[in-house]
Formats: structure tokens, sequence, C-alpha cells
């Protein structure tokens, strides 16, 4: 249903002690109702530490506090009718903001602050589990939080108190829904991920629906509802197995995933009964999904209705739709999160400007090559200013990175300590092979950027797209003309805002299209324009001018992609191994350089 009510924003412009203090206020827009069932969910993924919200983004601009606040007055809300409402998260919820990263030890301020929001089941990402310490604190810190909550079907950890390998949490959750008496079975799986640290074991999916426990789980004949959370995209294969293995056993019993990764809005239809939902990224999305129509200990079966709608994460969305207002909305303990994250950005100085830049640079809202794309800015200016180690002369170079190092667009105006940690987020730092002879070299990117079979059929964990942005996987070669990001079958080429009349132009942001239509999104915006990257981007610096056709350069590249490296190399003739490649400007990463280069050269645009 299309809301034609408009909240009176002077509330908003008069409470003083909603968002972060320099957050921007969120702007008019049309919004589209909820639909509330029986059962009602609130769903975060990809958080990254974004708790602070979005402050240079309008519709994003709510915090962690005021979550709190929408899930409490949305509950008081629901539990009023005889509903239920359930909350969400399916993982990585570090590295990728300042206020996590910045901090030493990592996390140091948003393990509290995440730990204020109830969850009722939880699941673990990739992210959590790339470092020995991220993953140790999930198991000693997140998991003991949500010990009712937290469920981990396929990871394993090494405790480290004991030494013993033990599962991250309770592999699956029973319970039944306090209003509705709906019985649920729970699940919470990763995808089939490698890059783990050693002290954590993934088990593939298809190993893991074989198993006793996951087997006798799913055969349980009082269940009302299967819910499978999970750190995979809604359209993986380790979801289709899932539903696969459930459905071979309970034929008609509604399956509910919840999953993540992608960094997008997506909906899936699996059968009539079953349906899954991404939530997108950096708490630009709280997505909400309900069901009615199910059974339970005291009603028949009916035939169940699924409802989903992807939430603006800003003020202007969350009173809405919990219909409240600036003096009804908030409570001293939201207020009081808020504060915390307020004051921990000022403990980590967040705010510190390296320098201002004078446009909008964006990952795929301008085209690569162009003036605007981040990529290009990187490729032409920062990596032939600042890549270069003392130790290495003036020897030429070709400096290679992943597109996906980078995670989000650089705005106009300050540079800041958390921009550093928000553009590029990642330790990993820059490695080379030395010597390498310039015409087999050359041929490098042009093979990471178009050899996907070539790698895939060698090792098929060496997958080209994982080098690209996560929220690009899927999409097609040419110009897509939506902001959102999803299943190659699910694009136009050309998007028209809803038709519904306002008076005033419509704000441009999601438009989603997705199994049950383009409805999806609670505000309705005008469509942004998208645009494909390549896997890879490069610099070629040649310090003295020469011919390189006879000559050997450096191959510089970005930690992650070493066994692509290795491997492309090997495929033109050049035997290199792990035993071969040497750090390169060993103080530094992506995150280091881009900060120096801001400094060095924006410094006075301020």
């Amino acid at each position: 249903m299309f809301s034609t009510t408009w909240l009176a924003f002077a509330l908003l412009a008069s409470q003083g002690f909603a968002a972060q203090p320099n957050a921007a206020e969120p702007l008019e827009a049309p919004l589209r109702d909820l639909k509330f069932g029986q059962v009602n969910f609130l769903h975060t993924t990809d958080t990254h530490g974004w708790h602070a919200g979005h402050l240079l983004e309008p519709s994003f601009s709510a915090d962690w506090g005021d979550y709190v606040d929408f899930a409490d007055r949305l509950r008081e809300k629901l539990e009023g009718e005889g509903r239920d409402l359930l909350l969400i998260d399916t993982g990585d919820r570090v590295e990728g903001n300042g206020l996590y990263d910045a901090s030493d030890p990592k996390g140091l301020f948003t393990f509290d602050i995440f730990r204020e929001q109830h969850m009722d089941i939880i699941c673990s990402g990739n992210h959590e589990l790339y470092k020995k310490n991220s993953s140790d604190n999930e198991y000693l810190i997140t998991a003991p939080a949500y010990a009712d909550s937290y469920v981990s079907s396929n990871i394993d950890i090494v405790d480290p108190t004991t030494g013993e390998v033990v599962p991250l949490a309770p592999r699956y959750k029973k319970f039944t829904t306090k209003k509705q008496g709906v019985r649920i079975m729970a699940f919470g799986f990763l995808y089939n991920f490698n890059r783990n640290d050693n002290n954590t074991i993934v088990q593939r999916v298809e190993q893991t629906i074989k198993e006793e426990w996951f087997q006798q789980a799913i055969r349980d004949r009082e269940v009302d509802l299967f819910v499978v959370i999970g750190h995979a995209a809604v359209r993986s294969e380790e979801f289709d197995m899932i539903f696969r293995a459930i459905r071979s056993v309970q034929w008609d019993t509604p399956i509910q995933f919840f999953g993540g990764h992608y960094h997008i809005r997506d909906y899936r239809k699996f059968d009539r009964k079953s349906y899954g939902l991404a939530s997108g990224r950096f708490m630009e999305t709280i997505g909400f999904q309900s069901i009615d129509g199910l059974s339970s200990k005291s009603s028949a079966k009916a035939s169940p209705t699924f409802f989903r709608r992807y939430i603006d994460n800003n003020l202007y969305s969350l009173y809405h739709h919990s219909d409240q207002n600036a003096s009804t909305f908030h409570s001293a303990r939201g207020q009081n999160i808020t504060k915390a994250i307020e004051e921990a950005r000022n403990a980590l100085d967040l705010d510190e400007t390296f320098g201002c830049a004078q446009r909008d640079l964006w990952m795929n809202r301008a085209k690569y090559p162009s003036k605007n794309s981040i990529f290009s800015w990187l490729e032409e200016q920062v990596f032939p200013g600042i890549v270069n180690d003392t130790h290495r002369g003036d020897r030429p170079r070709l400096v290679i990175s992943n597109t996906g190092a980078i995670r989000f667009d650089i705005f106009k105006g300050p540079f800041t300590k958390d921009s550093t940690f928000i553009v590029c987020p990642f330790t990993s730092g820059f490695h080379y092979l030395k010597d390498v002879p310039y015409n087999q070299a050359k041929k490098l990117l042009p093979l990471l950027n178009s050899g996907g079979e070539i790698f895939e059929t060698f090792d098929p964990s060496l997958a080209v797209w994982k080098m690209s942005p996560p929220d690009q996987l899927g999409i097609p070669e040419d110009i897509v003309v939506l902001e959102e990001r999803m299943s190659e079958h699910l694009f136009n080429h050309e998007q028209t805002p809803i038709s519904e009349s306002t008076d005033r132009p419509l704000i441009p942001g999601y438009t989603t299209v997705d199994d049950t239509g383009d409805d999806g999104d609670d505000t309705v915006h005008s469509p942004i324009s998208f645009y494909r990257v390549p896997n890879c981007i490069q610099s070629v610096i040649n310090p003295g001018n020469v011919d390189l056709e006879d000559e050997v350069v450096d191959v510089v590249f970005n930690e992650f992609i070493q066994p692509w490296v290795l491997l492309g190399l090997k495929f033109l003739g050049l035997d290199y191994s792990d035993e071969d490649v040497d750090k390169y400007m060993p103080d530094d990463t992506m995150t280091t350089i881009i900060a120096k280069w801001v400094s060095m050269n924006w410094a006075d645009n301020c």
C-alpha cells in the first residue's frame, strides 16, 4: 500500500537527540507501508561496523540507537496486536568502518554497542573469520552475548583456552514464538568460504546437510516454519542445497531464508511456501519480512502468505513504520546508545580531516574509466603518486589491485580518518615479484579481467568474480539503470519510478526489482545509473620513461589477489610461486596509502 502521509519534519529538526549530531537529516519522500502478519521479522546483514549510520547520506542517517528504538517500538505495537516480531542478523558485523577498524584492539567499542540490540537468531559472516583475533572475539564475546540466539550450523573453532575444536555456537535452535505459538526450527550457515584463518573450520554445506543432527532436525514434524539464516546470497548454490534437503522430507512446511554477503537488496521465491530475503549492506537497509497464515499449536494448517519490504534506515522511515514521532519514538536506552557511539567516535578521532575531495568519486555510479570513477582516480593519481618502495629505487613497475579492495564511494568534502576505513577497510598490504619480463607481465591484467574459465578450470576456488566488489556479482556486462545489484535475470535496462504523483521530485536511491515485483523499497526513489567495473585495475609506472618491451618490471599487487596473480603468470609461461613473492612497502596497506595521498594532495582543498 502506498502511503501519502507526510511526517512533520519540524519534529525532526527540533528533537536534537536522534541519530548522530553531525548526521544529515532525512528528506521527505513518499513511503510504502508495511504489511504485518502472524510472525514478523527485522533483518540486518553486512553492517560492517556502520553503527553510526551514514553521516553524509540523508536516506541512511539513523544510527544503531535509533534501530534499537525502532525494534522496541515496533515490538510493542505488534505484540499489542497479538503478533510476533523476531530480529535476525546474518553476519559481517566487522571491518568496514572506523568505529570498528580504528580502535586498538579492533572492535573495542563496537561489540558493546552491537549487543545492545536484542537478536532472536544470529550467525557469522566470512569477515568474522578472516583473522584469528576476530574469530576469537566472535567465540568469546558475541556468541556468549547471544547464547540463546547464536546458531552456527557449519563453523567450528579452536577454543583459544583449551585448544579443542568445538562448534562456534549451537548447530540449530528450536523455539516457539511468544504470541502466536509458531514452532520454528532455525539454522545458521556460512557459504563455502575457504579463506578463513586456520583457527576456524568451515564445513562445506553439502557435507553438513548429510550429518545426522541436521537430518533429524529437518524431519521434526512438530515444526510450523523453518527459518534458515546464513551469510550467503539468497540465490546461492548453498541455499539451493539446504532448500532441497528440507523439501525432500518436509514437502509442505513453509521455509523462510535470510541471506546476505552480496550487499544487495533481493527477494527470491523458492516455491509457493518458501522465500528468501537479502537486506542490503552498511546499515543502509533494514529488511522487513512478514508471514501470515501459518499453522501453530493453536491453529490448523493454512496457506501462508509472505510479504517483504526494504526500509531505508532513516528516522523518517522509522517513525512512520512504528506509528511514532520524535516525542514518542526515542527511549533513554536508545539515546544512551547514540551517545555512546558519539563518544566512541570522538575517542577515536574519526572526524580528523586529512583533506577535502573536490568532487564525488563513485565506485559504480560513474563509468570506468572516467574522471568521476574512484578506480580511475586510484589508477591515474594515487598509485603513481605514492606506491614506491624505496628499496626498489626507480624501477618500472605495474601496480595491480582488485576493485573489491574498495568498498565505498568518496563524497565531495572532508576526507576523514573514518573515510579511510570506509573506503578501504582491509589490512592486507602490497606484495611484489621482481624483474618480471614486461612483454609477459603486460598480459596479466587482461587475463585477470577476462580469463574466468581458465582460472576456475584449474582451481574452482579462484573464481575471478571474487576480486570485484560483492554487490556487482551477477550483473550484465552493459550499463544497468538501477541502483540495486541483483541476479542477472532481474535487471531491466529501463526503470521508471513508481507512478504515484507527488509535489516534490523523488530522491535518487534504491529502485529494487525482485521476484515479487518492483514495490519492495519502502521509499519511492528515482533510479540511479549503475555501471560495471573490471575485476582489477593497473597503473604502469615508468619513472625513466624507457621503452619497456625488452625490460623487466616489478609486478606489485594487492596481497589478496596473490593466488590469481601467480596462476595467471603461470598461464603466461612464467613459473612463480609464493616463495618468489616479497612484501612491497611493508609498513603500508591500501588504507594507509590512500590516507597519505589525500594528506599530500587534498589538504589545501579544505
